[in-house]
């Protein structure tokens, strides 16, 4: 009698326990990481220690080690996920070769588009940002910002080198402006609201670029 070999592909018992036991290992991960946003957002990244997050998830102390050797580990994957998703956003913006209104408008778009998915993230950026950026590890956050400033600025400039924007307005000083309002709304919008963040963002491009006094302009420099 002949064995015949089966040449497929099916994967043995061993082999479908073990790619279970990481696909609910990688899910366990990932629900680490956004209740430890969540708590970072609500008591502040200095004032949260790793036993308060293992408590919350259910789970010892030395659990939690067996993922993330550091909370400074856990908060790193929360803030480089959300600054490499809106940078890579920001980037495909300009990429389009739009004109820099169209540019600008779509970036005030992402901004407030990522209120939701990101919320813990931008909390944390907001109330950490000045002890975060001490330590060498976090060096990329002022990195990012400064590329992201770049962005807005180079936007800016084209648009009044174009004749779309008004050029007695400071670039850099426009710039923050924005992203002030942008990243502040995250401490008022509550998603199900009467605006959602798309409605947020069109409401938000009309006053930045139709202004809000009606009639003759007042303010542009002769």
């Amino acid at each position: 009698m002949t064995t015949r070999k089966n040449s497929g592909t099916t994967a043995t018992p061993a082999k479908r326990q073990r790619a279970t036991s990481s696909g609910s290992a990688s899910e366990r991960r990932d629900h680490l990481v956004k209740l430890a946003a969540e708590i970072f957002a609500r008591k502040g990244f200095q004032a949260t220690t790793v036993r308060e997050i293992a408590t919350e998830a259910g789970i010892l102390s030395g659990s939690l080690y067996h993922h993330f050797d550091s909370k400074e580990t856990i908060v790193d994957e929360v803030l480089s996920t959300f600054l490499d998703d809106l940078i890579a956003r920001y980037r495909a913006a300009v990429d389009s070769n739009a004109d820099a209104r169209t540019v600008l408008s779509e970036m005030v778009r992402i901004g407030f588009s990522t209120l939701e998915p990101h919320r813990a993230a931008i909390t944390v950026m907001q109330n950490d940002w000045n002890y975060l950026r001490q330590f060498e590890r976090f060096n990329y956050l002022v990195k990012a910002e400064d590329e992201v400033e770049q962005i807005w600025v180079a936007q800016i400039k084209a648009g009044q080198a174009a004749g779309l924007f008004r050029s007695d307005v400071d670039p850099k000083l426009t710039y923050r402006m924005i992203r002030d309002t942008i990243w502040v709304a995250v401490r008022w919008f509550r998603p199900g609201g009467r605006l959602n963040t798309n409605a947020l963002a069109e409401h938000y491009i009309t006053v930045l670029f139709d202004g809000l006094a009606t009639g003759e302009r007042t303010t542009q420099k002769g």
